[in-house]
């Protein structure tokens, strides 16, 4: 038989589905021992059965169930209908009698308060808290059905039901319980973080309090007093001005009562009581074992627990090997792709990064949150790596994190971690001086031109053995070739193509310094940009242009063209081939695909599609260009790009030779940039090779999931991209522990949570986010600060672009995104400015709008949410800012 109402005596975590989460959590509390006032919960029994009762409720949650959750005036107007008919319904007489006699056991004397607590509420992996009523100081029994009877129908305000709505939670699935608990009445209450729910710093307790009952905090009627405890330490104290508290009333209800002036601005919580709470907060995230936001309140000098929840919205920890705190910097940001990547994704980067494993007892690529991480610190605890490694990182990848960096440097924690051996040191340095010899003499004396045509050829036909030695086996030897093969990828190609990217990169800051020296800063900057117009030899600038011919082809048959609005992956070629001009456009398109379809957008991620895969991924890039660029007008603009390189060397080499010991520098600069001119580009090549790879193990894995779905050990060829390379080959070889279908349906939905999660661009090992912000430097006021990326200055139509597939650009439109990776180069024809929320000086963004003679900036943070879309922007290339014009 079922019953209606359950005493927190009686509930634990395990009663979720008959309690909610919040019942659940006090309920588990009360028996571990947490001071928790008393109280017990009407179970979700009670509200199925009343619900039923009302013969409205089954049409209007059908009604429900297809809203959208931005339709904000249908879920207003279903939303109040659903209401009415909850709180004008008769509650049911069972019900009702044993709601009354759980009152009167537990003190028909008392005050209670009446919460909702939803099964879907209080949640590790989501929060629905404060969607739901709450009555205070309940007092009477009439008052207190009258309460429940309004907390059911809570269920269906426009918040809650929009917030469902988002995030995939069914109306009629998620059922509601109300909590019943003896009141507090307490001098001081506020909530406690048992991690800094603002930065993630795991182990640091974060605390709000205010005066009277914690409805004033929690409703934003009074800033609180804000106090920080680490390790049972007071680290940091704000005390507030508290001019408000809300006190209960004899009769019920509350009321808000102002504050007496002179303790206003007295200290809420004593030092003693702050660090007491603390302990209190760590001993209930030890209990549950994850981070904990608590309700809390102290009267009678004993601290009382008046809730418990997980935090949501922190970003995870990775497991770090070794003492002291690690430093870790997102790979994602390096790589410019902040997706959560599904576990073969990872395995894969796991395998590919071996090679950098620094010892057996550690590792220096770790995974948190679906995205990997780099761990520098065994290296970065040396002073020589302190000072170089930020310069390197603002140069290549981003200023924030090299300001990141320079912060956890002075921490003494940091400090005791343990460092890299100097065995190790030598090995690694013994590994490059050949390259850095061989760079040398590429510099002084090797044609650069020749040396990168023959490293072109001699890399080239890499993948074709590659795919052939993949294809002729199968099952494990096939996976196991593939680990192999990831493992030695970085180890063999490492060798040949560092000498030409060591040439570049220095020559690179050497013609800057110089020209730097010659003309000024600003003057010298724009020279260097107009020397990075059209480098020969960039194959994703290459993969750009070739989109345009895609796209010229495609604009002489309207035919063409219109399928393409509407082509879909599953029947791409079939269609293409049914419409006048079909035939030449697909031999366009299998020349590109031969040449360029390996690649993709976030191409890191071996599960994501590649434009072979899916050709529909090119649709977007090929229609923007179709509409902003004119026929021929891309490559006719890379032409006009190199020569104003040209001209541009001639320039300074003519103005170096005026200068003192001019014939020198003039001959030093000639040789310098002949060497960056046609080595530069091919910064972009080991990517391509490696994405060449990476598409034939893809092929052999995907390969072996067919095999696994025919066998029936697998439900579908997608469910291969949630098993590591490990366990696929335990499955291959049947010693698989575990069920597959649940095991995979487990960490596709954790990879939607990890989704919602924004990972930080370098955090520590205590989990804390270190944003590393930019100072401004005589910035506009209002102007959102970046790095500048390419020169010049242009205004025009912000257009902002989440995903590549879903870019629509018009003539004289800026493209607005929060990164940018070689899959996202074809958009970069119909763009007039570029702005991203993640880069520096050499990642992908920042060469090829250089190369293409486009203002950027990059670093912006938050541009994609400050920017709106269709908004006129300015964008200044030359300082490294954005305005909003209008």
């Amino acid at each position: 038989m079922e019953r209606y109402v359950l005493y927190f005596s009686e509930i634990d975590k395990a009663s979720l589905p008959e309690v909610g989460g919040k019942g659940s959590s006090l309920g588990e509390m009360t028996k571990a021992g947490y001071p928790v006032p008393g109280g017990f919960c009407i179970t979700t029994a009670a509200y199925r059965k009343f619900i039923r009762s009302c013969e409205e409720m089954d049409e209007l949650i059908d009604l429900l169930e297809g809203i959208r959750h931005d339709d904000l005036g249908r879920i207003h107007e279903l939303g109040e209908s659903v209401r009415k008919c909850l709180r004008s319904h008769q509650m049911p007489d069972d019900i009702r009698e044993s709601i009354l006699e759980a009152w009167k056991l537990t003190g028909e004397d008392k005050a209670y308060a009446v919460r909702s607590s939803a099964t879907a509420e209080d949640l590790p992996t989501a929060s629905f808290a404060g969607q739901q009523e709450t009555y205070l100081n309940v007092r009477d029994g009439e008052r207190m059905l009258h309460a429940i009877r309004d907390c059911w129908a809570s269920l269906f305000t426009d918040r809650a039901i929009s917030y469902r709505a988002r995030s995939g939670f069914g109306h009629g699935r998620v059922y509601i319980s109300v909590v019943v608990q003896e009141m507090v009445f307490p001098e001081v209450s506020g909530i406690l973080f048992t991690a800094d729910p603002i930065t993630g710093r795991r182990r640091t307790a974060s605390i709000d309090a205010s005066f009277g009952l914690g409805e004033a905090l929690v409703s934003g009627v009074v800033t609180a007093d804000h106090y920080k405890v680490r390790s049972g330490v007071i680290v940091e104290k704000r005390i507030a001005k508290k001019a408000v508290a809300i006190s209960p009333l004899p009769e019920g209800g509350t009321v808000k009562k102002d504050i007496p002036p002179e303790r206003q601005e007295a200290q809420a919580l004593s030092d003693e009581k702050i660090v007491e709470l603390a302990r209190l907060g760590e001993g209930i995230e030890a209990h549950y074992g994850t981070e904990q936001d608590i309700e809390w309140c102290l009267a009678d000098g004993k601290l009382y627990v008046l809730q418990s929840r997980p935090i949501t919205t922190l970003f995870p920890v990775p497991r770090i090997a070794g003492d002291g705190l690690h430093v870790l910097i997102s790979f994602g940001h390096v790589q410019m792709m902040m997706d959560p990547i599904r576990p073969l994704g990872i395995s894969v980067l796991k395998s590919f990064l071996k090679f950098a494993k620094p010892s057996p007892e550690s590792d220096i690529v770790v995974e948190a949150g679906g995205r990997l991480f780099i761990d520098p610190t065994p290296l970065l605890v040396l002073r020589p790596a302190q000072h170089l490694a930020p310069r390197i990182l603002a140069v290549m990848f981003d200023e924030r994190m090299a300001a990141s960096l320079r912060e956890v440097f002075g921490r003494s924690d940091f400090r005791r971690a343990k460092r890299i051996k100097i065995g190790t040191l030598i090995k690694a340095a013994l590994a490059v001086l050949p390259g850095i010899g061989k760079a040398i003499l590429i510099v002084l004396f090797a044609d650069p031109a020749r040396g990168r045509d023959y490293l072109v050829a001699s890399t080239g036909q890499l993948w074709i053995a590659r795919e052939r030695e993949i294809s002729s086996v199968s099952g494990p030897v096939r996976i196991r070739l593939i680990q192999d093969g990831l493992e030695k990828l970085l180890p063999t190609l490492f060798p040949m193509v560092f000498p030409y990217l060591i040439a570049a990169i220095p020559s690179s800051r050497i013609i800057h310094g110089m020209l730097k020296s010659q003309y000024g800063e600003k003057q010298g900057a724009h020279m260097f940009s107009r020397l990075n117009r059209s480098l020969p030899g960039n194959v994703t600038t290459d993969s750009g242009l070739a989109v345009g011919d895609l796209a010229d082809v495609a604009r002489k048959y309207p035919e063409v063209v219109d399928y393409l609005r509407r082509a879909k992956d599953e029947t791409f070629y079939a269609g293409l081939l049914e419409v006048d001009g079909g035939a030449e456009f697909k031999r366009a398109l299998d020349r590109f695909m031969d040449q360029y379809g390996v690649r993709s957008p976030g191409e890191i991620d071996i599960t994501n599609p590649r434009w072979k895969d899916s050709p529909a991924l090119l649709v977007p890039p090929i229609l923007s260009h179709i509409r902003s660029v004119g026929p021929g007008e891309h490559r006719e603009r890379f032409e006009r790009g190199e020569e104003d390189a040209n001209l541009a060397a001639a320039e300074i080499l003519s103005d170096m030779g005026k200068a003192r010991l001019g014939f020198f520098k003039a001959k030093a600069m000639s040789r310098l940039i002949h060497v960056y001119r046609n080595l530069m580009g091919m910064r972009e090549y080991p990517k391509y090779l490696i994405m060449q790879q990476f598409y034939v193990f893809r092929q052999g894995i995907l390969g072996e999931a067919r095999s696994l779905v025919e066998a029936g050990i697998l439900a579908r060829e997608k469910d291969v991209f949630y098993l590591s390379l490990d366990e696929l080959l335990a499955l291959e070889e049947g010693h698989f522990s575990g069920n597959v279908g649940e095991i995979v349906a487990l960490r596709e939905k954790q990879r939607e949570q990890f989704q919602k999660l924004t990972p930080p661009r370098v955090m520590t090992s205590e989990g804390e986010a270190i944003t590393g912000k930019r100072q401004a430097t005589g910035e506009p006021e209002g102007a959102i600060i970046g790095t500048p990326a390419s020169a010049g200055v242009v205004e025009g139509i912000a257009r902002i672009v989440l995903k590549p597939e879903d870019a629509k650009l018009s003539p004289g439109e800026i493209l607005v995104a929060p990164y940018t990776d070689p899959g996202w180069t074809p958009l970069f024809n119909s763009a007039k400015g570029l702005v991203t929320e993640v880069g520096g000086m050499m990642t992908h963004g920042s060469v090829i709008a250089r190369e293409y003679g486009i203002p950027a900036v990059v670093g912006a943070e938050n541009a994609t949410s400050l920017i709106k879309d269709g908004a006129r922007i300015r964008v200044n290339g030359n300082e490294g800012f954005v305005q909003i014009l209008d």
